[in-house]
């Protein structure tokens, strides 16, 4: 596995927000980074239910008037 290349970043934040991390032994540096992957995923989820939002609609619709494909076979 590579190393991932890391970016040096001046952020501004709360102040309290971070003397509580550091009391609590938090790696603020790490949250921040977690965080901003939290917040990357979930526009990306976003971004593709917005782009996808026909298909799903179709497929919706289709297990709505047919019913679920090979419905037949699933167990009770």
């Amino acid at each position: 596995m590579s190393a991932q290349v890391r970016k040096p970043t001046e952020l501004s934040l709360d102040e309290t927000l971070v003397a509580e991390a550091h009391e609590l032994g938090l790696d603020v540096a790490d949250a921040a980074e977690a965080g901003i992957a939290r917040a990357v995923k979930a526009e990306k989820e976003r971004r593709w239910k917005i782009e996808n939002a026909d298909a799903i609609q179709a497929a919706n619709d289709y297990v709505a008037k047919h019913g679920l494909p090979l419905a037949k076979y699933r167990q009770a």
